[in-house]
């Protein structure tokens, strides 16, 4: 499977960057001006993930979710937890409802294809890699950002080789298909809200390939075969990934 998305990924990244050619960082009033919702209700969208953190144990890791990524999420022994919102335009309503201001914001940012709070524990490093297409751009709204024994932040993210150490409501978009890593160099849990958001000012046939892209993985992650993204589960049971049990 692995081999298979890299492969896949390597082909559709290869077809994006004949046509799009933009910098790895992105202008977020340019590209995704809903951004400043997220921004400004930073501090209740914390407070519904640190909810969520009050199980964590019933999050499921990354690559319990996505098969592909297991060499970036079961890398080094420590966690990386995700709780889905919403993934490739498919609410997971279960979740939303224990997340309704975040629900909300994403009801009217429509542009919005994936949400998800990410939890880095202790010590995790994600190692470089590459998303799969630039028909998306991420959106990364800090929510929880420890600081480091030295007083200073101590969750890195590089993308392209730049480093950027987001503080709490700190914001930041990306193409993530451009070499990133991160690395949670602190004693606590680094909590962030990860969304996924249509690329603007695409070329006509790329806006066409992006919606046939995510309209395929869609599809194939409701029956469980979408080997472009890696999907080890469907959309559909990720309702039930939350669950209270341990």
């Amino acid at each position: 499977m692995p081999d298979i998305y890299s492969h896949t990924a390597n082909v559709v990244r290869n077809i994006y960057d004949r046509r799009i050619d933009t910098p790895a960082v992105l202008d977020a009033d340019r590209y995704f001006p809903d951004g400043s919702r997220f921004v400004q209700s930073w501090q209740q969208i914390r407070d519904e993930a640190m909810a969520i953190a009050s199980r964590l144990h019933a999050v499921p890791r990354f690559h319990e979710l996505m098969s592909a990524q297991e060499a970036i999420s079961a890398n080094d022994g420590h966690d990386w937890r995700v709780f889905v919102l919403k993934a490739f335009g498919h609410d997971v309503r279960e979740n939303l409802e224990r997340c309704p201001v975040t629900a909300e914001l994403l009801r009217r940012c429509p542009s919005v294809l994936s949400a998800s709070y990410s939890f880095l524990a202790p010590g995790k490093h994600i190692p470089p890699h590459r998303g799969p297409f630039r028909g998306v751009v991420r959106f990364h709204l800090g929510l929880s950002m420890p600081l480091g024994e030295d007083g200073q932040l101590g969750a890195i993210l590089w993308v392209d080789g730049v480093e950027h150490r987001l503080d709490n409501g700190d914001s930041l978009l990306w193409d993530d298909t451009f070499t990133h890593e991160v690395l949670n160099a602190t004693n606590h849990v680094r909590i962030a809200l990860l969304l996924d958001v249509w690329r603007a000012e695409m070329p006509a046939d790329m806006i066409a390939l992006s919606h046939l892209i995510v309209a395929g993985a869609r599809l194939a992650a409701y029956v469980g075969t979408a080997t472009f993204f890696g999907l080890k589960r469907a959309v559909g049971p990720l309702q039930n990934t939350a669950s209270e049990k341990p």
